[in-house]
């Protein structure tokens, strides 16, 4: 998700319930919500839980600062949702390398567990993107775990410093990069993006790549969730 979700539109439950609808259990699929990139906030937890009540799925949460599941692995494979919520990107990388998180994730991406997030909950998945992990300034992240190909730009039109910044690195040799505006989201099967999907009406997706020495915005189409 480039934005949206309950962190960012609690009224408008569409992509968190695209989400769900492509767990493996379609009953109470069971979600985890994963707030490494907020530093495990208590609150952007609490939140998740009051979006997600036991009359929408079973759903519970990882902290990695006070750490109580031993086995990563097997906990990633009982869940049906990995939901990353967003924050800071280089930290939450740094921190899921530190505790062997990121190959337990990968052993649950290839076993069919889906993989969301929004912002820095869907830069993580790509090889690399447009951070503001550095500070106010949207610079270049490299190190992602590069279960997708290229690079990620969330909150492309949420956020006036992103689109500029994501140009810049275009023309400097960035990849073929993944541009969502705030409400749409990119769903993947494998390495694969199989369709753009969004919460608002006008929410965009683009391919930004550099062709014959100019940046090229490529628009992909969305289908929106509200018809």
């Amino acid at each position: 998700m480039g934005g949206g979700g309950f962190s960012m539109e609690p009224d408008n439950p569409r992509l968190d319930d695209f989400a769900l609808s492509l767990a493996r259990r379609k009953r109470h699929p069971r979600v985890c919500f994963l707030a490494t990139a907020s530093g495990d906030s208590d609150s952007y937890i609490a939140r998740f839980h009051e979006a997600f009540p036991p009359s929408r799925a079973d759903s519970t949460h990882l902290k990695l600062f006070d750490r109580k599941v031993h086995d990563l692995r097997s906990f990633v494979l009982e869940q049906d949702v990995i939901y990353v919520g967003g924050g800071n990107t280089a930290n939450l990388l740094a921190i899921w390398r530190l505790h062997g998180l990121d190959r337990a994730l990968r052993v649950g991406w290839n076993a069919g567990v889906v993989l969301a997030g929004i912002s820095a909950g869907a830069l993580c998945w790509f090889q690399c993107g447009v951070t503001d992990s550095f500070g106010h300034h949207p610079q270049r992240l490299d190190g992602g775990l590069g279960f997708l190909r290229g690079g990620f730009c969330p909150h492309y039109d949420g956020e006036a410093a992103r689109r500029p910044a994501l140009h810049r690195l275009i023309r400097g040799g960035f990849p073929t990069t993944l541009a969502l505006d705030d409400g749409a989201a990119g769903h993947f099967v494998g390495m694969r993006l199989k369709e753009v999907v969004s919460s608002r009406p006008k929410a965009r997706a683009f391919r930004v790549l550099l062709k014959d020495g100019a940046v090229v915005e490529a628009p992909l189409k969305v289908r929106y969730l509200g018809l």
